[in-house]
């Protein structure tokens, strides 16, 4: 049957193929002749929709309604729940197209026609010569016009979105690969951590991955452990284990801990939190996300009051996950258990500033929201990361990747918790 992931990609079990379903449903739901997305390598619905990694420049991807002629596949019939899909490729890209697109039709351009031109034409070829076409909201303003002058009605449509949320079971293979490579990147950070000692005669000049004065700091392997030498560390395990850290590897101590994204150099100083946030993606372009807070020589107050704040709240949040809870009532119940341990949960610079998870998938974030009031689906992947933050302290985040189940849910990768760094088998 088309547009079922029948193309080249397919005939094992490990092959990711793609779910057209969702669009052929909003095709008919709204009276359209097809549906097209442009972009390149870098947009990740062209990904999804596609499994196409390249290039960097601007290709299409078009679906239309089956029809009985696109009955050459397996000998099926047609129906209301199939398309025809077709990738535009660049010529230079045909062979690498033609392997990776897990459609009906790759349709190579030898003349250097804009993407929205090649779409155009893969819809007329198709017999849609004319009304509406269905978009996804941030399609390129040339390619709108383009198929706007070949005579088509534009419209928006969030219905690849909505069905990234859900992941099959390749895609969660992908992802568990993944988390597990970043687990391995928390495990080598927790271990220097654990090696390094304090040394309050230390100056910090002696490493050119300091960032400044080092009096009082930790120390690790003959210099002043930084936030960038420890993010070098995990970055290269993450090599090693075959994904990318994406610029994504996010290391903040005391202070710049509670910086939600802090990728800069900071000396770490005992006492104070060092939160590991590593999210790197994989070579089929699915993401990973674990993160551990830690503290050499914790002296016992906020940051372990905070710590066991949030271990709570991340039980609370998981004992509500399962397929038909509300994502909010997930978010709620976090929310709550910070509240009852004194952190505030209504400001964005102190306390619970954040959802309590979103999903994850060829995006770092994508749908689901945990904030939002969509109920949750079996196939759902979200992480469930509650954290406190204090500019003055720090900062406490604890995060896992799970998918939902009917009763409950799965975790795609396990490790385990102490705001003490350990010597771990």
């Amino acid at each position: 049957m088309p547009g079922q992931g029948a193309g080249p990609a397919s005939g094992t079990d490990d092959a990711l193929d793609t779910d057209y379903a969702p669009l052929a449903a909003e095709l008919a739901a709204r009276d359209a002749v097809g549906f097209v997305a442009v972009g390149d390598r870098f947009d990740d619905d062209l990904r999804w929709l596609t499994r196409f990694s390249g290039p960097d420049r601007d290709y299409a991807f078009v679906a239309t309604p089956a029809s009985d002629s696109d009955d050459d596949r397996d000998g099926a019939e047609a129906d209301g729940d199939s398309v025809h899909t077709s990738l535009c490729a660049p010529a230079l890209f045909d062979e690498q197209a033609r392997r990776e697109f897990p459609g009906d039709a790759v349709r190579v351009d030898d003349q250097g026609d804009p993407a929205g031109v090649r779409a155009a034409g893969a819809l007329a070829d198709r017999g849609a010569e004319s009304g509406t076409v269905l978009v996804p909201r941030g399609i390129p303003h040339d390619a709108a016009v383009y198929l706007e002058r070949a005579g088509y009605e534009v419209a928006s449509t969030d219905a690849v979105a909505r069905a990234r949320e859900t992941k099959t079971d390749a895609e969660i293979d992908r992802l568990r690969r993944v988390q597990r490579a970043a687990i391995r990147g928390i495990a080598r950070a927790e271990e220097i951590l654990a090696e390094a000692t304090v040394d309050a005669a230390a100056d910090g000049r002696d490493d050119a991955a300091g960032g400044g004065d080092g009096a009082g700091a930790v120390r690790w392997n003959g210099g002043v452990l930084s936030t960038e030498r420890l993010r070098r560390q995990v970055n290269e395990v993450l090599a090693a284990h075959g994904v990318r850290d994406a610029d994504n590897t996010v290391i903040g101590a005391g202070p710049t801990a509670a910086d939600l994204h802090y990728t800069g150099t900071d000396v770490i100083r005992p006492g104070e939190t060092v939160l590991l946030d590593v999210s790197p993606r994989g070579p089929d372009g699915y993401y990973g996300d674990v993160t551990r807070t830690f503290a050499v020589a914790p002296d016992g107050g906020w940051e372990r009051r905070a710590y066991l704040a949030v271990e709570a709240a991340r039980e609370a949040a998981l004992e509500e996950v399962a397929a038909g809870v509300p994502a909010s009532t997930v978010h709620e119940e976090a929310a709550a258990e910070l509240a009852a341990h004194g952190f505030r949960v209504d400001s964005p610079e102190v306390g619970f500033t954040h959802s309590t998870g979103h999903g994850v998938g060829v995006s770092l974030h994508e749908g689901p929201s945990l904030g939002g009031d969509d109920e949750l689906e079996r196939g759902n992947v979200v992480t469930i990361e509650p954290g406190v933050y204090d500019p003055e302290e720090g900062g406490v985040r604890l995060e896992d990747l799970i998918v939902v189940t009917d009763d409950g849910f799965e975790f795609l990768g396990e490790y385990p918790f102490s705001l003490v760094p350990r010597e771990r088998e």
